[in-house]
């Protein structure tokens, strides 16, 4: 435990302000004095804390995983190794993302809004284009930083042509996909391959379930990793998007679960967590565990379908929604760097804020004023009140579409935001937590006003009792649609030109 009581000391020290406290704080780490004076001015930040030894930072990122599809927050989900980490960390409680995938993944890795990239909605596969080419993605900068970075799993950030793609963003090394989904076991879409070891496509690993490929490729990449470098990893799970699909072992770990797409979602969660399990291991064999930060989060709720079973109780909504199912996520840091854990924060981060936070921690400094994130270390860390008193879901220029803002405990959603909004438990509760609750929401007109602090599962619309709060926050969510960015359309020629077949039955660049 010598790094972490480095930290702990380096964090006690940040409560004394005077000579005396000084000196006895010396008598423990030179090291407080020499950051000393940078507590004097109250900025215990995560560059500061970096300052002492750089972190190895592993970003985990589940795709569409449910509020209640995870152990910590629902007992029927078999997650030991997730639960562990989140229980000796701290859990994340009022973590946000945006409605869907690729937007949230625009966020995490510029550090701004979806709706100011192009990414206010999905991205199509054949839409030309991705994030754009003048911005420093968040491996670009821990490369800069003196990081080595390292992906597998799911990109869906534009690959359109070579610019757009992992290696050329500022990954080292690359292995995974570049749509929104395909098929677990022949890494395919539509019959094509959608599988690439950094630019090259992979054409051997048919049959081999996804969360076991990109587990064994995140070992071997900590394993291969030169430690005198610290190290960047994003693990970018595809389970549990659909289609839902696991080994039979995870689908026999449920038994008693009647419905068959709930147990096999269920069993690709369990899969995660055993994969979770041995990227730990591997870091703990390397003599890398100690100073190592682990994030875990979903990048939106979980779709609650037919096809996928998700679960997001008690939240109202799923994926693609703005309410609090659709992009309000379940995720929990863990690391010997943090002061306090064992806890669940309860301040507001949003996914613009891991650029900046892991920038910082990585000994550097955002010089973009442009940046929508902002670092929230300290915060989560010590379990202080939150930096954050205010966020955008998303804005749009289109009438059947939705768009939403928070400012301290008031959220306001305005327009169609999807034919139906649901508070559906999950079926292994059998019906013990109350009947399923849904209303329609598609209307372009449509007004919605929630407290989050005593109505964090927005059964209370105030809109028609709060029309002064209505319009403030609207005022403000019209300043923020200054900045909009229309997102791009595909066209009948560019599908032409960016067929697989054209490629060699491969997903590729080079078509816009």
């Amino acid at each position: 435990m010598q790094t972490r009581n480095a930290y702990h000391r380096l964090y006690h020290c940040t409560e004394m302000r005077s000579i005396p406290k000084l000196v006895t704080c010396g008598v423990f780490t030179c090291g407080c004095i020499v950051l000393y004076s940078h507590f004097l001015q109250d900025s215990f930040t995560s560059k500061t804390l970096s300052s002492l030894k750089r972190p190895n930072i592993v970003f985990i990122l589940a795709d569409d995983l449910g509020w209640s599809d995870v152990g910590f927050n629902n007992p029927s989900v078999i997650t030991p190794n997730i639960d562990k980490l989140a229980r000796e960390g701290v859990i994340l409680n009022q973590s946000y993302a945006a409605q869907s995938c690729s937007p949230s993944r625009a966020a995490l890795m510029s550090g701004y809004y979806p709706y100011r990239l192009h990414f206010e909605t999905q991205l199509g596969i054949y839409f030309p284009h991705g994030l754009q080419l003048n911005l420093t993605l968040l491996p670009g900068r821990m490369k800069e930083l003196g990081y080595s970075t390292y992906m597998v799993g799911k990109w869906n950030l534009g690959f359109c042509k070579e610019a757009y793609t992992p290696n050329r963003r500022g990954f080292d090394k690359f292995y995974g996909f570049y749509l929104a989904t395909g098929d677990h076991y022949e890494h395919s879409h539509a019959g094509y391959l959608d599988l690439h070891d950094n630019m090259d496509p992979d054409r051997t690993k048919s049959g081999i379930y996804s969360t076991y490929l990109y587990t064994d490729k995140a070992v071997e990449f900590i394993e291969d990793h030169d430690k005198t470098n610290p190290m960047f990893l994003y693990v970018a799970y595809q389970s549990v998007h659909t289609p839902v699909q696991v080994p039979q072992k995870y689908f026999d770990m449920y038994p008693s679960m009647k419905n068959e797409t709930r147990r096999t979602l269920l069993g690709m969660v369990s899969a995660i967590d055993d994969g979770v399990a041995k990227i730990v291991e591997a870091l703990k064999q390397n003599g890398m565990w100690k100073n190592t930060l682990i994030v875990f989060s979903s990048d939106n709720g979980g779709a609650q379908s037919a096809i996928s079973q998700s679960s997001n109780w008690p939240l109202l909504g799923s994926k693609l929604q703005l309410f609090e199912g659709g992009t309000r996520v379940v995720g929990f840091v863990h690391g010997d760097m943090l002061p306090n854990s064992g806890y669940r924060y309860n301040g507001m981060i949003h996914f613009v804020d891991w650029y900046p936070t892991l920038v910082g921690l990585a000994g550097g400094e955002i010089t973009d004023p442009e940046v929508d994130g902002i670092d929230v270390w300290r915060a989560l860390s010590t379990n202080a009140p939150s930096p954050r008193k205010e966020f955008v879901y998303n804005v749009i220029d289109q009438p059947f579409l939705c768009e939403a803002i928070r400012v301290d405990d008031y959220k306001l959603i305005k327009g169609a935001c999807g034919e139906y909004a649901c508070r559906v438990p999950p079926i292994e509760m059998d019906g013990k937590l109350g009947d399923p609750y849904c209303f329609v929401s598609w209307r372009p007109d449509s007004i919605y006003l929630y407290n989050l602090k005593d109505d964090p599962t927005e059964h209370h619309n105030l809109a028609e009792k709060m029309p002064k709060k209505v319009q403030k926050l609207t005022e403000r969510l019209e300043e923020y649609k200054r900045k909009f960015v229309p997102s791009f359309s595909t066209d009948d020629t560019r599908v032409k030109q960016g067929r697989p077949n054209n490629f060699g039955g491969v997903y590729s660049p080079g078509w816009c």
